[in-house]
């Protein structure tokens, strides 16, 4: 909304404007009237749109054609007054003025025309009064009212006089809006889902006979705006027809505005992206009433109850948002089902993983779900923890985050793409289905640790050493993956680690992929054990994708502990006792996590 709003007055003759401002403020007809009243300041708690407005009183008598032209680029609304017993200043209205404001302002001014009707092509017309009386002060709080009203709710981008019927991109905020309140996604709004849609957008509940009339008033004009004794899409859209039809295009845009619409009906910047400042060395995630949401969005679009959205249902889920946000390399970036649909937990793995690594555009997705407002929150920033300086950790020797990262480098061919997508579950034979365009260079999933559920993210990095960006180094633990087949894939491993990695703090653990083939000797003055034993490494752990079933996470789970717990030493680590209780607790918590989110399935 306007942080105030000028009105501005012309005459066509001496018929009275002057009088019409003076007599607002005293509420009495002035005995003398100047050729020009001040400008005048009423403030916001005197107006019934609670906005401060600023009445400019134009005189051709004292004022030059610049100045009048200033005052019109300068006006939110120009009132044009006229007298209507005077032919010669009606004429006026539609020979002079109307097309001089039409050269002056943009399109999206409006004009008001007082005391009669006029067809105009770039102003919206507001039809105010039969008569309106200084002398009698008759209607002149509404005129003024009326021209605020024009401004602030504006019908232009509503409705279409010339069609009777809404705007196109009315209907297509309107049908989100819908959508977003309708809580089961069963494509009613029934009583509670009314009810708190009134209350987000008007603070109040209705009253159950007031739901009652209000569906009543939609039966009786049209057959299919009630269903299962609640308000479809059609009865919603009819319903605020009527109210705009009716002049009550306030209440419209009371809710526009309450489900974040500007004047044009987009989104404003101020509610897809809210101001969300992130520290050095800190990093985003969701907090536990974020997923509990999402959660809730995952549900309501899972109709056949499978634990994965299917196309169909990932394209309603997303009908909320201006295009389809997710590409195809999302299928490969997180866990599917055996048709290749987004898991629960693949799509929950996304929504983290767009929180890490590029925060603002997870705010801009929650608010085209309507998070603020299903939440009851001021914004999306509220969905967001941002977790405390990587520093504290290691000085605590313990950390609150839920969400690691790992750099898995290596030459080409070496296997990182394999090692990424086994943590996904697929093993080779089912890579080998995945079209190159739609290859993702990051892999997300969760694992356990001591009992406790996290998130590894995989970050495949391009093999150029040489031009390694601060954004390849920074991460919570590093993979060198080599071929065990190839004799000169070690040496890229070797050559980045004391280049990058020999006086990091970053743990690092070399990964010996696809140990089903023939082991070569490398051509590297160490072999990768003794590397390893030099630099006081873990042993090259041996990988394969090429399995019958899924492959193991049993690495992911030690790179997700290396990443929780850096200030361990190697000699810490290499204790077999210390991987056994991580790996063990991993997969208690995992079978209990699944076995718990299918019973909570079937009672919903």
């Amino acid at each position: 909304l306007l942080n105030d709003l000028k009105i501005t007055l012309i005459r066509t003759s001496k018929v009275g404007k002057t009088s019409l401002i003076m007599s607002l403020v005293s509420e009495e007809f002035p005995d003398e009237v100047p050729l020009r009243a001040e400008e005048i300041t009423i403030p916001a708690d005197v107006t019934p749109e609670r906005v401060p407005t600023h009445i400019v009183d134009y005189s051709e008598a004292e004022q030059s054609d610049e100045q009048l032209y200033q005052e019109i680029s300068k006006a939110n609304v120009i009132c044009i007054v006229y007298s209507v017993n005077n032919k010669k200043s009606i004429e006026k209205v539609t020979s002079h003025w109307i097309p001089l404001i039409n050269e002056r302002t943009d399109k999206d001014s409006r004009c008001v025309a007082s005391c009669q009707v006029f067809k105009l092509t770039v102003f919206e017309i507001c039809i105010l009064l039969n008569k309106c009386s200084a002398k009698n002060l008759k209607n002149i709080s509404e005129l003024f009212y009326y021209a605020q009203k024009a401004v602030l709710h504006p019908t232009g981008p509503l409705y279409s006089p010339e069609d009777k019927e809404m705007k196109p991109s009315c209907i297509k905020a309107l049908t989100r809006i819908f959508k977003i309140s309708d809580l089961d996604n069963d494509g009613i709004l029934n009583d509670n889902e009314l009810n708190f849609f009134q209350r987000t957008c008007f603070n109040i509940p209705l009253a159950p006979q007031a739901l009652e009339d209000v569906k009543n008033v939609v039966r009786k004009n049209m057959s299919d705006g009630v269903k299962d004794n609640g308000l479809t899409l059609k009865g919603f859209l009819f319903l605020h027809t009527l109210f705009i039809q009716r002049g009550r295009h306030e209440t419209t845009w009371t809710v526009l505005r309450r489900f974040g619409y500007d004047d044009d009906l987009e989104l404003t910047q101020e509610y897809l992206f809210p101001l969300l400042k992130i520290p050095p060395d800190c990093t985003t995630e969701l907090n536990h009433n974020t997923y509990l949401f999402l959660q809730s969005v995952f549900d309501k679009h899972d109709k056949d109850r499978d634990c994965a959205l299917s196309p169909d249902e990932l394209k309603d889920l997303f009908k909320v948002f201006p295009c389809m946000p997710w590409g195809p390399d999302v299928n490969n970036t997180v866990c599917t089902n055996e048709q290749g649909w987004i898991t629960y937990q693949g799509y929950l793995s996304q929504w983290t993983l767009t929180t890490y690594l590029d925060v603002q555009r997870c705010l801009e997705y929650l608010g085209y779900l309507g998070y603020s407002i299903i939440q009851e929150q001021e914004s999306q920033t509220a969905a967001v923890t941002i977790t405390r300086n990587k520093r504290i950790d290691l000085q605590k020797k313990q950390t609150q985050r839920s969400v690691f990262r790992c750099n898995v480098l290596g030459a080409r061919g070496s296997g990182k793409s394999g090692f990424l997508q086994a943590f996904l579950g697929r093993n080779l034979a089912r890579q080998k289905r995945i079209r190159e365009d739609h290859m993702s260079y990051y892999a997300m999933s969760t694992t356990y640790v001591y009992g406790q559920e996290k998130y590894l993210l995989l970050h495949e990095v391009l093999p150029d050493f040489e031009f390694l960006s601060e954004a390849d180094l920074v991460c919570d633990v590093v993979c060198l993956v080599y071929d065990i087949s190839n004799p000169r894939s070690f040496e890229y491993c070797a050559k980045v680690y004391k280049k990058h990695f020999l006086d990091s703090k970053t743990p690092c653990v070399i990964i010996a992929a696809k140990s089903d083939l023939h082991e070569a000797r490398q051509y590297y003055s160490l072999s990768p054990l003794d590397f390893c034993r030099k630099h006081k490494l873990h042993p090259p752990q041996m990988f394969t994708c090429n399995t019958d079933e899924a492959p193991s996470k049993d690495i992911c789970t030690k790179l997700t502990t290396m990443a929780m717990y850096p200030h361990m030493t190697q000699a810490d680590l290499k204790n077999s006792t210390f991987w056994l209780r991580a790996s063990v607790g991993a997969t208690v918590f995992a079978v209990l996590g699944f076995a718990m989110y299918k019973a909570l399935l079937k009672q919903r």
